[in-house]
């Protein structure tokens, strides 16, 4: 199970854009995240006639690897870690959910 997932608020703990918050756009594989307003850098596209592209400089969002983010709580304003705990679901099967470390409330689905 993802830690975090697609949908979730961040907030970035390392690199350039340390402090900044975004939401998870898209998990790019195991360890690499996609995150809104995040990682922005500027790539020289060359013009293509066939794509109808014009060329120019472009912003681009890249991705970010999830070691240097952390799932931001909402309840108290910081980052937190997040755990795993298991329940039992309607059905009486055993169903895993992710909880805050520091409180222990069960984050939500965005």
């Amino acid at each position: 199970m993802n830690k975090i997932r697609k949908g979730d608020q961040v907030i970035v703990l390392a690199g350039r854009d340390k402090g900044k918050r975004g939401t998870v756009s898209l998990r790019k594989d195991d360890s690499h995240l996609v995150v809104e307003g995040v990682n922005i850098v500027k790539k020289h596209a060359k013009p293509n006639p066939l794509k109808g592209t014009t060329g120019g400089i472009v912003e681009k969002t890249m991705p970010i690897h999830q070691s240097n983010v952390a799932i931001f709580n909402a309840a108290t304003g910081k980052a937190d870690r997040v755990g795993i705990k298991i329940t039992q679901g309607a059905d009486g099967k055993r169903v895993a959910v992710r909880v805050f470390k520091s409180s222990g409330d069960e984050i939500k689905f965005a």
